[in-house]
């Protein structure tokens, strides 16, 4: 096999992997430039096997991040220039190299998912925060290299968007991580409105753990407002597919609202009519 046909096998094997999940971030949409979807693939595979690392049930804590660890050194393998077998990495060394991206954007994701392995609560939205940056953050910032866009003021507006989505999935999905064992309302949000773990537990969404939910719903607007303005950064098709994620976070915390912010025993998403309405709301985007 030629070094062409490995690469093109390579990413055609990340490109399978993005297409079996549905996330928040661009991933295989055919809004994306075709020039970015390889890449953006292959971030998402690397991305998406350390995801699995670091959720997978049936492997103990400590296994998992051994498995993490062996990631991260197989990445900075490949950054040095490295051939890999594994083709995730085949695909990202190469996306590395064309784009230009910095390993300490991968890092960073690597360091939120060894914190899922060993942190299940937080003091403080500095914390929750500080967890988004890492987790989510990264994303947005290597979307943004593989478009060719490398300034300050995109990457702000982009960072907060990408915290605002990864928050919204947090409340979205606030029971099934309960369930889990897993709280993201800092313990200074649901401690403001007496909100107690003892009533999740017993399966009751209580009013203080509505106003908590609330309260959350209100700060993630807050940074959605922030990161509405990533789009004026970017062209193309690339422009509605970041106008889409916007408006689809949003109509999620919609949702989250229009439940009565009880999503301890119903997780809302978006249906074929959200998708619709999203799409042309895209298009009627005033920025």
């Amino acid at each position: 096999m030629s070094a062409k046909t490995s690469l093109d096998s390579a990413y055609a094997h990340c490109a399978a992997i993005a297409r079996q999940h549905y996330e928040n971030f661009p991933v295989a949409s055919r809004l994306v430039p075709a020039r970015m979807r390889p890449h953006i693939a292959a971030v998402y595979a690397f991305a998406r096997a350390a995801d699995d690392f670091a959720d997978e049930p049936g492997r103990a804590p400590g296994e998992r991040l051994r498995l993490l660890d062996a990631w991260r050194e197989q990445l900075h393998r490949t950054a040095r220039g490295d051939t890999p077998a594994e083709p995730v990495f085949r695909a990202l060394g190469n996306t590395i190299q064309a784009c230009s991206l910095p390993v300490q954007l991968f890092d960073d994701l690597l360091s939120a998912f060894r914190q899922d392995v060993t942190v299940q609560r937080y003091d403080t939205w500095e914390h929750v925060l500080d967890y988004c940056r890492r987790s989510a953050n990264p994303v947005g910032r290597l979307v943004l290299r593989i478009a060719g866009v490398d300034r300050l003021d995109a990457d702000r507006a982009s960072d907060a968007l990408c915290s605002a989505l990864q928050l919204t999935n947090f409340w979205q999905d606030f029971g099934a991580d309960w369930r889990t064992g897993r709280l993201y309302i800092p313990r200074e949000e649901s401690s403001r409105f007496g909100a107690l773990e003892a009533d999740l537990a017993e399966g009751r969404m209580t009013p203080q753990w509505v106003s908590a939910l609330a309260g959350s719903v209100s700060m993630t607007r807050a940074l959605f407002t922030q990161g509405r303005g990533v789009t004026t950064f970017v062209t193309g098709r690339l422009k509605y597919e970041l106008r889409a994620t916007w408006l689809g976070g949003i109509r999620i915390l919609d949702k989250v609202e229009r439940s009565g912010h009880a999503t301890l025993h119903h997780r809302p998403a978006l249906g074929a009519m959200d998708i619709a309405r999203i799409s042309v709301s895209a298009l009627l985007w005033n920025e």
